[in-house]
């Protein structure tokens, strides 16, 4: 009996550990996916206002989506997102602009994953 309550514990501390990888793509929601060095799409059109997005990583490192306004300021940041996991990120009120994304993980937003935002 411990050993099953041992294996047990064990399974629901790696489910509780583990990403949305098994989430669906939220309806309305702009998917973009995420490599070692890019963004897919790179150039990204939202409406202003709740912007949703659904991330997947599709890539071998761990990877986020930050956003920076042209002043440098940083807007929103989604969680970090493990290899072959998927998360929703919603920004709640985003204002027409042009906008930079970027993975803010070493060394990943200079090897070229940045892309643009533009929201209308």
């Amino acid at each position: 009996m411990r050993v099953f309550a041992a294996v047990l514990f064990a399974a629901v501390l790696l489910v509780g550990c583990g990403g949305d990888s098994s989430a669906a793509q939220p309806a309305g929601s702009i998917k973009v996916t995420m490599t070692e060095f890019k963004f897919d799409p790179g150039a990204i059109n939202a409406p202003s206002g709740k912007v949703v997005f659904f991330l997947v990583n599709a890539g071998t490192a761990a990877h986020n989506l930050i956003i920076r306004d042209s002043a440098g300021k940083r807007i929103a940041g989604s969680n970090l997102v493990s290899a072959g996991d998927s998360n929703v990120f919603t920004v709640d009120s985003i204002a027409a602009g042009t906008y930079t994304i970027f993975c803010d993980q070493p060394g990943h937003e200079g090897s070229g994953m940045k892309g643009t935002l533009t929201v209308t």
